[in-house]
């Protein structure tokens, strides 16, 4: 809602409140004259925080799939990014796993609607987000429905998105009729926290499913992305 966004003293205020079970410890090492931008030092890294009221906010992002929310809630921006002396190295794990810990610490700001993380295009329920990270920062499952994005092409097959920042590569799950929507994003959401621990495939590499599918992860395209073909199908579906 027009309005809401949080102001420099809100960020503040969550700067100072103590504890790493809220998310990552952060300060304001820097802070623009107006109050619409400041930089959260956090472990050692920058990252710039944008958008701040009362500022004109960010642009939109553009639509993207919903985890959490009924629809896509209509509002002002708040961005937060590395920071200028991360630009090469906006990729890096250690830079990404701070990012969403603090976005995650961001969303519990009043008045946030929802969490976008742009390389997926994906519109997340705060409370979600918030809960996936700390599982994640904790030691537990990659949040594979927060970071990345599933998308179904007309022909059938399943493309991931936001993937190739983590590792480089992306998934396409060639089309398969004996797999309905539901079981091969169950199929491509297991890989995902996979290929996040293991890092790229630079050759071919055969998977089993939780169902006993065989599934063959092919790089094409340069090894920019996985072309995934499944076969043995068991309890799939």
């Amino acid at each position: 809602m027009p309005g809401s966004r949080p102001d420099l003293a809100a960020l503040e205020a969550l700067a100072n409140q103590a504890g790493e079970d809220a998310g990552p410890v952060f300060v304001l090492s820097h802070r623009s004259p107006t109050g619409e931008w400041a930089e959260l030092l956090a472990h050692g890294l920058t990252f710039d925080c944008t958008g701040l009221a009362p500022g004109s906010g960010d642009c939109q992002p553009p639509a993207g799939p919903t985890v959490g929310l009924r629809s896509m809630p209509a509002g002002e921006v708040v961005s937060l990014a590395p920071g200028a002396h991360l630009a090469g190295g906006a990729g890096l794990f250690p830079v990404l796993r701070m990012l969403a810990g603090l976005g995650a610490r961001l969303a519990s700001l009043p008045g946030i609607a929802a969490v976008v993380w742009s390389p997926a295009g994906s519109w997340v329920a705060p409370d979600l987000f918030q809960r996936s990270m700390a599982d994640w920062l904790g030691g537990g499952a990659f949040p594979g429905l927060a970071l990345t994005a599933l998308e179904q092409e007309a022909n059938g097959a399943m493309v991931s998105r936001g993937l190739g920042l983590l590792t480089g590569q992306e998934l396409r799950f060639e089309p398969d009729k004996r797999l309905t929507t539901a079981a091969m994003a169950r199929l491509a959401v297991r890989l995902i926290h996979e290929l996040v621990q293991t890092g790229p495939l630079r050759e071919e590499r055969d998977f089993i499913g939780p169902a006993g599918e065989h599934l063959l992860a092919v790089p094409v395209r340069d090894g920019m992305e996985l072309r995934i073909l499944v076969s043995a199908m068991g309890a799939a579906g």
